[in-house]
């Protein structure tokens, strides 16, 4: 199971950082990512790790703003979001493939697995 917390409201220019608690596997193995999804838009990838290389895949638009890093003893994966704008506005979800590893095939591919959505606003 994947449990998501820690959206909410930020202002531009703001910082959030949203936890990903895994429950039922440890994380030396699977991809884990953060995708998103803005009303009307597609759902996009933000973030995805390797936990078992430490590999870190992010598309351009996240790119200087966007980390993702892990605390493996408490099994949660956490994205640090900076220097937000409003059209980082979005439900934000955390997403793995237990049977693969590669951050950049999970961001590129379609997670198996899935948790509930925490919403991030920015807007002043």
């Amino acid at each position: 199971q994947l449990q998501a917390s820690g959206g909410g409201l930020v202002q531009p220019g703001g910082s959030l950082r949203l936890s990903c608690a895994a429950s039922g596997f440890t994380l030396n193995r699977p991809a884990i990512g953060w995708f998103r999804q803005a009303p009307g838009k597609e759902r996009e990838a933000v973030s995805c790790l390797s936990t078992n290389s430490d590999i870190t895949y992010y598309p351009d638009f996240v790119k200087g703003r966007f980390t993702v890093s892990k605390d493996n003893a408490r099994s949660i994966v956490y994205p640090q979001m900076n220097n937000l704008t409003p059209e980082d506005t979005a439900v934000y979800f955390c997403a793995a493939d237990l049977a693969q590893s590669s951050s950049y095939a999970l961001c590129h591919g379609r997670p198996p697995n899935w948790g509930q959505g925490t919403q991030v606003t920015v807007s002043s």
